[in-house]
């Protein structure tokens, strides 16, 4: 089991900031469609994609937005994080071999909902913002 972060409620301070990376494989686009069944061809076909104007397949938008649970899950809060929601923006399409960095800023704290929210960023390697959104997690402790 890989470690993770034990933010409590109490820790969650306005301004507490996580990030990791990840590069993108082609086994987790595979992953990705074996899941899901997503078989749209910008996904699929390189010659497609090239014909839409893009280097290469389109990574999966959802594919991206799923390392929000990573970075909730693991990293902000960690253990005790159960999300409740989730709001996310596709800015610009990423591609097979992209290192993204996925960042999170905890922007509010609900003492009532025992609930944060975390504005996030997802930057490619080029610095450029792929995706953006805030997601609203519960906290068990």
């Amino acid at each position: 089991m890989s470690s993770y972060n034990s933010y409590t409620f109490d820790e969650m301070a306005e301004g507490l900031t996580e990030q990791f990376t990840v590069t993108v494989t082609p086994e987790m686009m595979e992953h990705f469609y074996a899941i899901t069944g997503d078989c749209s061809p910008i996904h699929m076909d390189s010659a497609y994609a090239a014909g839409r104007g893009y280097p290469g397949r389109v990574v999966y938008g959802m594919l991206g937005a799923s390392m929000v649970s990573t970075l909730a899950g693991v990293y902000l809060p960690g253990e005790h994080c159960l999300l409740h929601q989730v709001d996310s923006k596709f800015a610009k399409p990423v591609f097979i071999g992209d290192t993204l960095t996925v960042s999170g800023k905890v922007t509010e704290r609900s003492e009532a909902f025992r609930e944060v929210t975390v504005k996030f960023t997802i930057t490619n390697q080029d610095g450029k913002k792929v995706t953006r959104g805030t997601y609203k997690a519960g906290l068990a402790k």
